[in-house]
């Protein structure tokens, strides 16, 4: 996900039957209406706060070159502005409250006068830029941000509407923070990375704007974008989150989507160039051993192998790798949808600390900032695809 790489389209192979097929139940109106949102040759605006956002959410902005939009309706803006007058009520009041008026880590029972109090969000953003190795592509950028924004638009965060609104005009006028992939992620937050991302809002380090590389406060002038003053908080809030691994595990989600449908395909392939028996999909077998994932590898299988007679075929049966991929396939098609839930919910979550509840008027200390679920969900989608290449060597 360097800004080298990318995801090529899947093109036809040589038998024109072999096409990617989906025999599932039909889409419903509502469904139909959301799929053509990114078939459009208008893409659409994607809301953030309104809804729960999916991976295809994500995907429409990070790589069809959709916007986002804020949700308009008052009473969310209200919740928004409700979470920072909160916040700015506790500490007037006294409170004492992680990372705004204290230090970072074990230095959290160490005070912050008022005085530093102002000073410190931007400070916190300026040590962490300290990311190393090659950067970011647009769309991983992209979705990480998408992923920033949504979580902090869940309204338990206390920052202001204003830094909303200056992180969704970053957002659709493509300023790309270079965020470079190697850093803290996942354990205490997507620190280091994220820093990229504050430092983009107040005009500070580098970004890329079609395609140029400039520094982030010429960019922020040229297009009129004043640059964001950080409130008490706010740079706590920017980067003390999930979103790199959440946005990075949207792409991987939808690029493992591919490789199981690409494997169905190289498998149909793999019979045809062997001679080999398309009996081996026969429904009853899957019938017999219900798993959701394997009963629809083997039909997208079997669809790519229909109107194929085995008259020819000289084996009993045909090797073990392709006999069996329907059912290695299946288990990452069944683990996708596990993947696909933990994924969506982290990424509209409120996944900073600590937060703050304007509607029970607390201030709440935890550790929403873990990654455990995307990091798990992670490494077994990488073990998956490991199988994948194994089914194909077999």
């Amino acid at each position: 996900m360097t800004e080298t790489t990318g995801t090529p389209e899947m093109t036809p192979p040589l038998v024109v039957k072999l096409e990617i097929q989906d025999e599932r139940a039909p889409l419903t109106v509502d469904e139909k209406e959301h799929a053509a949102t990114f078939t459009s040759p208008h893409l659409h605006q994607i809301v953030v706060g309104a809804r729960w956002l999916t991976i295809e959410d994500v995907l429409a902005v990070a790589e069809r070159g959709a916007a986002v939009r804020l949700n308009q309706d008052a009473t969310f803006q209200d919740r928004i502005e409700r979470g920072a007058n909160y916040l700015r009520t506790c500490l007037a009041g006294g409170a004492t409250v992680y990372g705004v008026n204290t230090g970072y880590g074990d230095a959290c029972e160490v005070g912050v006068s008022s005085a530093l109090m102002g000073a410190l969000p931007l400070q916190l953003t300026r040590f962490l830029g300290c990311g190393m190795g090659e950067h970011l592509d647009a769309e991983a950028t992209l979705a990480v941000m998408v992923a920033r924004l949504t979580s902090l638009a869940y309204g338990y965060s206390g920052v202001r509407w204003e830094l909303l609104e200056k992180l969704m005009q970053l957002i659709n006028e493509r300023v790309l923070p270079r965020i470079p992939a190697e850093g803290s992620v996942g354990a205490s937050g997507d620190l280091i990375p994220l820093s990229y991302v504050a430092a983009a809002l107040v005009g500070e380090r580098e970004v890329v704007h079609h395609g140029k590389q400039c520094a982030a406060s010429d960019v922020l002038a040229k297009l009129g974008i004043a640059p964001l003053v950080l409130a008490p908080k706010e740079g706590l809030a920017l980067v003390n989150g999930t979103a790199v691994m959440t946005g990075l595990a949207c792409l991987a989600w939808r690029r493992a989507d591919y490789l199981t449908r690409l494997t169905c395909r190289l498998t149909a392939l793999t019979t045809i160039a062997l001679n080999g028996r398309s009996t081996h999909f026969d429904a009853r077998l899957f019938k017999a051993k219900p798993h959701i994932g394997q009963g629809e590898a083997a039909a997208w299988i079997r669809m790519d192998l229909s109107g194929r007679a085995d008259d020819s075929a000289q084996r009993v049966q045909d090797r073990y790798s392709v006999r069996c991929a329907p059912h290695v396939i299946g288990v990452a098609r069944d683990a996708l949808g596990w993947i696909r839930r933990d994924i969506e919910t982290e990424l509209n979550s409120a996944n900073d600390n600590p937060l703050i509840d304007p509607d029970n008027e607390c201030v709440l200390h935890g550790g929403n900032f873990y990654g455990g679920h995307i990091a798990f969900a992670m490494g077994t989608l990488q073990s998956l695809q490991t199988q994948f290449v194994c089914v194909e060597l077999l």
